[in-house]
């Protein structure tokens, strides 16, 4: 059995491990960094520790459709980022039997950013492989960028 937080981007639903949610958060001030790929809005400081930010609706090509959102903090290969969603549904239980493969092609997704898609009731639920939600480019890409933001940091808390 498999414990998924289920949260929407648009009118999808995505599946998410429980053990690698660390925190749900009310969406809070992101610091732009100019230079990111599109699907990431940025960075934000959560208790002194700067996360890259991860917009499930950008990376995957959909509209936003809520003002409620949220930040799904989540470690993905062994680092923390954020999943900027539009809410978060519900925590549910999923049988083996419930979770199939993902189609080959699916809703012009890439299937690497997918574990499988979980059937509950009359839902389907998109589930997400954390650890290739970034490819590695993008993960030495943020890299630099979060090194550069503790730098400037650094410097702004000895100017004061």
């Amino acid at each position: 059995m498999a414990k998924i937080a289920v949260v929407h981007a648009g009118q999808e639903e995505f599946g998410i491990d429980i053990n690698k949610v660390v925190e749900i958060l009310k969406a809070q001030r992101i610091h732009l960094i100019p230079q990111l790929p599109s699907f990431l809005s940025g960075m934000v400081n959560i208790r002194g520790e700067v996360i890259p930010l991860i917009d499930l609706r950008k990376r995957f090509g959909i509209p936003p459709s809520s003002a409620n959102e949220r930040i799904i903090v989540v470690r993905s290969d062994h680092e923390k980022v954020g999943l900027l969603v539009d809410g978060v549904k519900e925590i549910v239980d999923l049988q083996p039997q419930e979770i199939s493969a993902p189609p080959s092609v699916f809703k012009g997704m890439r299937t690497e950013y997918l574990i499988g898609i979980g059937k509950k009731g009359d839902s389907i639920i998109i589930l997400l492989n954390l650890d290739k939600l970034l490819t590695s480019e993008e993960k030495i890409q943020l890299e630099g960028v979060a090194k550069t933001v503790e730098v400037s940091r650094a410097g702004d808390e000895k100017a004061s």
